[in-house]
């Protein structure tokens, strides 16, 4: 076998484009499992703060400042539903189906404070419509998990700034607050436990289903991580094989135009 060929400048170009591709491989398959390792430490930290036992919410959730530490935290919340303040967030799934969140404050008892409740999915009825249900009338108490209030990123739908809205495309604590006249904590409750509960639906008419406990998933970094590794091993073993090949070839087939000029 000869292996001089390897030397020539568009193989040097070849082994070089080759090393390239098998780098950004292997450092895109760590990359999955850093994100993967990401992934587990905020599971296990969810799961840890949902298994601790609830406490009431003004404990743990400060009325102003970074809510952090109390995110995902199990609560409880006493006080009344303001029902005219209900909104929707819609754009929203359940199991395949498509519809909204329902998102009603709490004034909290004795406070001038309330927390806004994602009190759950509700489907489109028949016309086509996200239609809340009234909330239950009365001192409630409520059970759930502390949650992030959402922001826009880059792209996506953008709420008016101004006027008071029914429907939102996100849980915006800040501009939900914008159109009532108390206090909002900067987090809200997503609904695991109502007391009363909540009212049952009409026959025919879509049923608010409580989200319940989020499970954080790890997704599949580690698949995508073994994937960019395989194809790292395809890609060393392929091209390994390539140049043996084409150092078993006689010179005449490697280069035919040097070999005539010989």
């Amino acid at each position: 076998m000869r292996w001089d060929f390897a030397r020539r400048p568009k193989w040097i170009a070849r082994h070089v484009a080759v090393a390239a591709l098998v780098v950004t491989m292997i450092l895109l398959g760590f990359w999955q499992l850093r994100r993967l390792d990401e992934k587990r430490d905020h599971k296990a930290l969810v799961e840890a703060r949902q298994e601790a036992p609830a406490a009431p919410i003004t404990e743990v959730v400060p009325a102003v400042g970074d809510v952090d530490d109390a995110l995902h935290r199990a609560v409880t919340a006493e006080g009344t539903y303001q029902d005219d303040d209900t909104v929707v967030v819609e754009n929203r799934t359940l199991n395949g189906a498509s519809g909204g969140w329902v998102l009603t404050p709490l004034l909290l008892e004795g406070e001038d404070t309330a927390v806004v409740v994602n009190r759950g999915f509700i489907g489109f009825d028949r016309d086509g419509r996200i239609v809340p249900p009234p909330a239950p009338q009365g001192r409630v108490e409520v059970e759930g998990l502390v949650q992030p209030t959402q922001s826009r990123g880059r792209i996506g739908p953008r709420d008016p700034d101004e006027g008071r809205l029914e429907v939102l495309a996100r849980v915006d604590v800040a501009r939900l607050a914008a159109q009532v006249d108390y206090e909002l904590l900067p987090a809200y409750v997503q609904l695991v436990a109502s007391d009363p509960p909540e009212p049952v639906a009409e026959p025919g008419a879509p049923a608010l289903v409580a989200l319940g406990r989020p499970s954080p998933e790890e997704g599949p970094h580690l698949s995508y991580a073994v994937q960019w590794f395989t194809f790292t091993t395809i890609a060393v073993v392929g091209y390994a094989v390539l140049l043996r090949h084409v150092a078993q070839q006689p010179v005449a087939d490697e280069e035919p135009a040097v070999a005539r000029e010989g």
